[in-house]
Protein backbone atom coordinates (compact mmCIF):
# COMPACT_ATOMS: atom_id res chain seq x y z
CA UNK A 1 0.00 0.00 0.00
CA UNK A 2 1.47 3.34 -0.98
CA UNK A 3 1.34 6.46 1.14
CA UNK A 4 1.27 9.27 -1.37
CA UNK A 5 2.43 12.57 0.09
CA UNK A 6 1.94 15.93 -1.55
CA UNK A 7 4.67 18.56 -1.52
CA UNK A 8 5.23 22.11 -2.61
CA UNK A 9 8.18 22.67 -4.94
CA UNK A 10 10.21 23.94 -1.97
CA UNK A 11 9.28 20.97 0.22
CA UNK A 12 10.14 18.46 -2.50
CA UNK A 13 13.49 20.17 -3.12
CA UNK A 14 14.29 20.04 0.63
CA UNK A 15 13.42 16.33 0.71
CA UNK A 16 15.69 15.62 -2.29
CA UNK A 17 18.51 17.67 -0.76
CA UNK A 18 18.28 15.78 2.52
CA UNK A 19 18.30 12.42 0.75
CA UNK A 20 21.32 13.45 -1.34
CA UNK A 21 23.11 14.60 1.83
CA UNK A 22 22.54 11.20 3.42
CA UNK A 23 23.62 9.25 0.33
CA UNK A 24 26.57 11.37 -0.80
CA UNK A 25 28.06 12.58 2.48
CA UNK A 26 26.79 10.58 5.46
CA UNK A 27 27.04 7.13 3.83
CA UNK A 28 30.76 7.51 2.93
CA UNK A 29 31.44 8.86 6.44
CA UNK A 30 29.83 5.75 7.95
CA UNK A 31 31.91 3.46 5.73
CA UNK A 32 35.05 5.37 6.69
CA UNK A 33 34.24 5.02 10.41
CA UNK A 34 33.85 1.24 9.97
CA UNK A 35 37.16 1.00 8.10
CA UNK A 36 38.97 2.97 10.82
CA UNK A 37 37.46 0.83 13.58
CA UNK A 38 38.34 -2.37 11.69
CA UNK A 39 41.98 -1.26 11.53
CA UNK A 40 42.14 -1.13 15.33
CA UNK A 41 42.36 -4.87 15.77
CA UNK A 42 40.27 -7.80 16.94
CA UNK A 43 36.67 -7.25 15.80
CA UNK A 44 35.19 -9.58 18.44
CA UNK A 45 36.14 -7.13 21.21
CA UNK A 46 35.97 -3.87 19.29
CA UNK A 47 33.12 -1.73 20.64
CA UNK A 48 34.00 1.08 18.24
CA UNK A 49 33.48 -1.27 15.29
CA UNK A 50 30.13 -2.46 16.66
CA UNK A 51 28.98 1.13 17.17
CA UNK A 52 30.05 2.12 13.65
CA UNK A 53 28.20 -0.87 12.15
CA UNK A 54 25.07 -0.02 14.14
CA UNK A 55 25.25 3.63 13.05
CA UNK A 56 25.60 2.49 9.44
CA UNK A 57 22.55 0.24 9.80
CA UNK A 58 20.46 3.11 11.18
CA UNK A 59 21.65 5.39 8.38
CA UNK A 60 20.76 2.83 5.71
CA UNK A 61 17.32 2.40 7.28
CA UNK A 62 16.78 6.17 7.21
CA UNK A 63 17.91 6.35 3.56
CA UNK A 64 15.57 3.49 2.67
CA UNK A 65 12.60 5.21 4.33
CA UNK A 66 13.37 8.50 2.58
CA UNK A 67 13.65 6.74 -0.77
CA UNK A 68 10.20 5.25 -0.18
CA UNK A 69 8.82 8.70 0.66
CA UNK A 70 10.42 10.14 -2.50
CA UNK A 71 8.92 7.34 -4.59
CA UNK A 72 5.45 8.33 -3.37
CA UNK A 73 5.99 12.10 -3.37
CA UNK A 74 3.80 14.19 -5.65
CA UNK A 75 4.20 17.85 -6.51
CA UNK A 76 1.14 20.01 -5.87
CA UNK A 77 -0.02 21.81 -9.02
CA UNK A 78 -1.00 25.18 -7.60
CA UNK A 79 -2.65 26.26 -10.86
CA UNK A 80 -5.34 23.59 -10.37
CA UNK A 81 -6.36 24.72 -6.87
CA UNK A 82 -9.63 26.57 -6.24
CA UNK A 83 -8.68 29.96 -4.82
CA UNK A 84 -12.09 30.67 -3.26
CA UNK A 85 -11.79 27.89 -0.68
CA UNK A 86 -9.27 26.98 1.99
CA UNK A 87 -7.19 24.19 0.50
CA UNK A 88 -3.61 23.03 0.77
CA UNK A 89 -1.28 26.02 0.17
CA UNK A 90 -3.98 28.51 1.19
CA UNK A 91 -3.11 31.18 3.72
CA UNK A 92 -6.15 31.68 5.92
CA UNK A 93 -6.71 34.67 8.19
CA UNK A 94 -8.95 33.76 11.14
CA UNK A 95 -10.59 35.50 14.05
CA UNK A 96 -11.29 33.56 17.21
CA UNK A 97 -14.91 34.28 18.19
CA UNK A 98 -14.18 33.75 21.89
CA UNK A 99 -11.29 36.16 22.45
CA UNK A 100 -11.23 38.20 19.21
CA UNK A 101 -7.63 37.20 18.48
CA UNK A 102 -6.67 37.16 14.80
CA UNK A 103 -4.18 34.68 13.38
CA UNK A 104 -2.93 33.58 10.01
CA UNK A 105 -2.04 30.03 8.99
CA UNK A 106 -0.81 28.49 5.77
CA UNK A 107 -2.21 25.01 5.15
CA UNK A 108 0.50 22.60 4.02
CA UNK A 109 1.16 18.88 3.72
CA UNK A 110 1.93 17.13 6.99
CA UNK A 111 5.59 16.74 6.09
CA UNK A 112 6.02 20.51 5.67
CA UNK A 113 4.18 21.73 8.76
CA UNK A 114 6.05 24.13 11.06
CA UNK A 115 3.92 25.98 13.60
CA UNK A 116 6.73 28.48 14.28
CA UNK A 117 6.38 29.81 10.73
CA UNK A 118 2.58 29.55 10.69
CA UNK A 119 2.46 26.44 8.51
CA UNK A 120 -0.07 23.91 9.79
CA UNK A 121 -0.80 20.47 8.44
CA UNK A 122 -4.06 19.86 6.58
CA UNK A 123 -4.35 16.70 8.69
CA UNK A 124 -4.17 18.56 12.03
CA UNK A 125 -7.47 19.31 13.81
CA UNK A 126 -7.35 23.00 12.85
CA UNK A 127 -6.20 22.22 9.30
CA UNK A 128 -9.03 19.69 8.80
CA UNK A 129 -11.52 22.19 10.22
CA UNK A 130 -10.44 24.88 7.75
CA UNK A 131 -10.40 22.77 4.59
CA UNK A 132 -13.14 23.73 2.17
CA UNK A 133 -14.18 26.85 4.08
CA UNK A 134 -14.76 30.17 2.29
CA UNK A 135 -14.45 33.80 3.39
CA UNK A 136 -17.37 34.58 5.70
CA UNK A 137 -17.77 30.99 6.90
CA UNK A 138 -17.48 30.01 10.55
CA UNK A 139 -15.17 27.08 11.24
CA UNK A 140 -16.10 25.01 14.30
CA UNK A 141 -13.04 23.02 15.23
CA UNK A 142 -12.96 20.36 17.89
CA UNK A 143 -9.66 20.30 19.76
CA UNK A 144 -8.68 18.17 22.76
CA UNK A 145 -9.94 20.72 25.30
CA UNK A 146 -13.19 21.75 23.58
CA UNK A 147 -14.59 23.39 20.47
CA UNK A 148 -13.27 26.60 18.94
CA UNK A 149 -15.13 28.87 16.54
CA UNK A 150 -13.27 30.95 14.00
CA UNK A 151 -14.53 33.49 11.49
CA UNK A 152 -12.79 33.09 8.12
CA UNK A 153 -11.65 36.63 7.24
CA UNK A 154 -9.41 36.09 4.24
CA UNK A 155 -8.04 33.35 2.00
CA UNK A 156 -4.98 33.96 -0.19
CA UNK A 157 -2.31 32.02 -2.07
CA UNK A 158 1.28 33.00 -1.47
Amino acid sequence: MSNISYYTAEGLKNLKDELNQLRDIERPKASQAIAEARDKGDLSENAEYDAAKEAQGLLEMKISKMEAVMANARLIDESQLDTSKALVLSTVKLKNQTNGMEMKYTLVAESESDIKTGKISVSSPIGRGLLGKEVGDVAEITVPNGTLKFDILEITRE
